[in-house]
């Protein structure tokens, strides 16, 4: 590329111009790549500096940049050289598209914060950020993280003892954190805080003595070792908000408000509508949510209702639809035609000094869906019975072994010489009755379809903590302090928070299992002094990744100066 001046009566203007081969004539010709300004333009935009000297140093800079660009780099190997011994060749830069959110999000400035607080030497930030990338992509132990952090593309600046430590101080800051995270996550995307989700998990310890946090309790799992239970806030559009940590022999129920009480004072949240399940539809939870400016949604056993309004949601008349006004009975329907129709019937109630709408929908689908999970367990149940009947101590509420009845006596009332096992006809009755209803509580006033929307979307916190649990590893916890424990679930927390972020970004296009696989996959071979070349597959994930996040790893090679860039640029 070259200087070109074209000068005209009363000015002069300067372009950028290169010389082009064209193949069809077999002649080269110059081409326009900038038009720089006129020469009086320039002057005044340079503040008086000298245009062709200012374009002659440009034109030389785009030079040396496209040089860069297209050169080759040629690299010798022998097969008769030994490579170096304990050296480190091979690195992922996965964490590079988690860094950048991590940074978008601010939380290398929360640690600085907390940084200036404490009397510490060691770099916080560096070492929170390798457990939120290391939870995500490599989820281990603290030791483990810790060697794996080598493998990055950027070397960690801390010791195994520096992680102790920062954990302490992290259990300290939690609710810091967390507030803080909220503020900075205002700036990057509007919250959707109307809505707030609320559910509680468990996770369970490798020991066997309670202490501290870790009590025995009923587990999620259905482990027999102490637990800690978590409850967590997540946004109306799936992202984590808030989380709480507390003893696992708590009951669900009372964790609710204490860590809501945070949000309103920490987070100045006032106005939203909190959605939970039946297990934390206590009548105390939904009157503190019947206060100022807050409402609730909450999961309805229909089982546990009153004999009346059971009787009134179980009837097959007086259900609507959200298409039209017409009143149908669900006894006299075309199922194929109403395949997809989810039915409803509403009514307000006054029980325990708080007026409540009752919702109650009925659907064909999920009637299907539950008579299919039924008949299965239903199947288990006559093999268990036919084959070894030993095993027939039930463990949990929904077991399969809740069907099978046994009987002591004989038909004269007489002591029997055995147990005789067979299909409890009557509770699978009973549980029939109920397949296709379900029910919720509000004390809104909006249209039912609406309310009903807004419970659907449970789900994504369920998957919350299946993430945690299952793709994070954040269970069996071997910490033992109890602030070390609370600091383990502060950073699968924002772990959480990291993930969610990076998956919206990506327009949730892939699944969980694909993200942390493709990130984890996203190696790279060092060639010293001339840079990195990407070892893993170019996929759709990959080209989605690199569309989304605005820089790209996968290049055939990636010169030093390049991986600088992109390092620098994801810390911005």
């Amino acid at each position: 590329m070259r200087l070109k001046v074209s000068k005209s009566k009363n000015s002069a203007s300067l372009y950028v111009i290169k010389s082009v081969y064209n193949s069809k004539t077999q002649s080269n010709s110059s081409v326009i790549v900038e038009k720089l300004g006129t020469e009086a333009e320039l002057r005044d935009k340079l503040n008086g500096q000298d245009p062709y000297e200012w374009a002659k140093k440009y034109i030389a800079e785009l030079n040396e940049k496209e040089k860069e660009e297209t050169s080759k780099v040629m690299v010798q190997y022998s097969p008769t050289k030994l490579i170096d011994k304990e050296k480190q060749r091979s690195f992922n830069g996965g964490y590079l598209f988690l860094q950048k959110t991590y940074h978008e999000l601010g939380l290398h400035n929360i640690c600085k914060e907390i940084s200036k607080r404490h009397k510490f030497t060691y770099n916080l930030d560096s070492i929170l950020s390798r457990l939120l990338y290391g939870r995500i992509i490599f989820p281990s132990s603290k030791l483990s993280t810790y060697n794996l952090a080598s493998t990055f593309l950027e070397e960690p600046d801390f010791e195994i003892q520096h992680i102790y430590r920062a954990l302490e101080v992290i259990s300290k800051e939690t609710d810091f954190i967390q507030s803080e995270l909220y503020k900075n996550s205002q700036k990057l995307s509007k919250r959707n805080s109307g809505i707030l989700y609320y559910d509680c998990t468990n996770y369970f310890f490798e020991i066997e003595q309670e202490q501290g946090l870790k009590q025995y309790g009923y587990s999620k799992e259905h482990k027999p070792n102490p637990i800690v239970q978590m409850g967590l806030f997540m946004d109306g559009d799936g992202i984590p908000l808030a989380f709480s940590i507390t003893k696992g022999n708590t009951n669900e129920q009372l964790t609710l408000k204490p860590l809501e009480q945070k949000i309103l004072d920490d987070f100045k949240l006032s106005k939203f509508v909190v959605c939970t399940d039946a297990g934390l539809a206590s009548n105390d939870n939904r009157k503190f949510n019947d206060q100022g400016q807050r409402a609730f949604i909450t999961t309805q056993s229909v089982k546990k209702l009153k004999k009346h309004l059971k009787a009134w949601a179980l009837s097959t008349e007086g259900w609507r639809l959200s298409c039209d006004n017409k009143l149908y009975d669900i006894s006299d329907i075309e199922e194929d035609k109403f395949i997809d129709k989810t039915f409803y019937k509403e009514r307000w109630i006054k029980e325990n000094d708080l007026e409540q709408k009752l919702i109650v929908t009925y659907s064909i689908k999920y009637r299907d869906y539950q008579r299919k999970i039924r008949n299965g367990q239903i199947d288990r149940a006559l093999k268990v019975i036919e084959t070894n009947p030993s095993k027939l101590k039930k463990s949990h509420q929904n077991d399969y072994k809740r069907f099978i009845g046994k009987t002591s006596v004989t038909p004269d009332g007489e002591v029997a010489e055995k147990d005789l096992y067979s299909l409890d006809l009557e509770v699978i009755a009973k549980e029939e009755a109920y397949d296709g209803f379900y029910a919720v509580c509000t004390n809104l006033e909006d249209e039912a379809s609406e309310i009903i929307k807004v419970n659907h979307r449970r789900w994504e916190i369920e998957e919350c903590f299946r993430i945690m649990k299952s793709e994070f590893k954040a269970r069996p916890v071997y910490l033992t302090r109890d602030d070390r424990i609370e600091a383990h679930f502060t950073t699968c927390f924002l772990a959480m928070v990291l993930y969610r972020y990076l998956e919206k970004r990506l327009d949730s296009k892939f699944t969980c299992s694909e993200i942390v696989r493709g990130l984890r996959d996203m190696n790279f071979y060092q060639i010293p002094g001339d840079g990195y070349i990407p070892t893993y597959m170019r996929t759709d994930f990959t080209d989605a990744l690199h569309e989304a996040f605005g820089f790209r790893t996968d290049y055939q090679i990636i010169k030093n100066t390049q991986m600088k860039k992109i390092f620098k640029d994801t810390k911005n």
